[in-house]
Parts: structure tokens; sequence; C-alpha cells
């Protein structure tokens, strides 16, 4: 059997910018896709902790600070908001032994204050 567990997350980083005329995604900070072992084109879920909206896009790399939506997932939020950028992994049971999730907690400013491994 797979599980599908949390594999990594950006904890409430702030969107600066969203361009409904985009053809889609989440443009993420490079510091911020390395401290969360993301990749460009891996699947992420955006949850906007400012109006409750959920979406699932794709990440690309960004400028450094960015937080950008775009396309249809400027319309989930705005500059401002606050954002938490989840990607999920499929684990069988005996993976769920020594699975460890990545969290990074950003500042403000889109700037690691922390990485953690979870279980």
């Amino acid at each position: 059997m797979h599980r599908v567990v949390l594999r990594a997350k950006i904890h409430r980083a702030t969107v600066t910018d969203a361009d409904v005329d985009y053809e889609g995604s989440c443009a993420i900070d490079p510091e911020l896709l390395r401290a969360a072992d993301l990749v460009p084109g891996e699947q992420i879920h955006i949850v906007n902790v400012s109006n409750g909206s959920r979406a699932v896009t794709y990440a690309i790399e960004g400028r450094p600070g960015q937080i950008g939506l775009n396309g249809a997932m400027a319309h989930i939020g705005g500059r401002g908001d606050v954002v938490i950028i989840i990607a999920y992994a499929h684990v069988t049971d005996a993976e769920l032994a020594t699975h460890r999730s990545r969290v990074v907690i950003v500042d403000a400013e889109n700037r690691v204050r922390d990485e953690v491994a979870v279980s």
C-alpha cells in the first residue's frame, strides 16, 4: 500500500505578485526551492492562509524573494497574502519508518528563517 504524506512545505510565505496573464504556475525564490527540495515542474498545493482558498499547480523558479501566483493561481490570492506551499509524496508503509518531511519557515520577506525535518 502507498500513502500520500507531506514531503515538503514552505510555511507562511508572502505573495509578492500575481499575474493572471501568465500561463500558470507558482514562481518561487530559488533559495526556497533549494531549502524545501522542490524542483521546477513539481506539483505543489498552494493554501492561502489569508482567504482560505486552495489550488494545485506546479513550481517554477522565480526571482530572489519572489512568491508569484500566475495564470489561474492569480485568482486565489494577491500581493501581501500569506500562503503555505506544500508538496506530497507517495510512500510505502516500509518507507514511513524513515520518512522525514522538510519544513521551511520564512520571514515576511520570504527569507529562510528555519529549516526543520519532521516525522
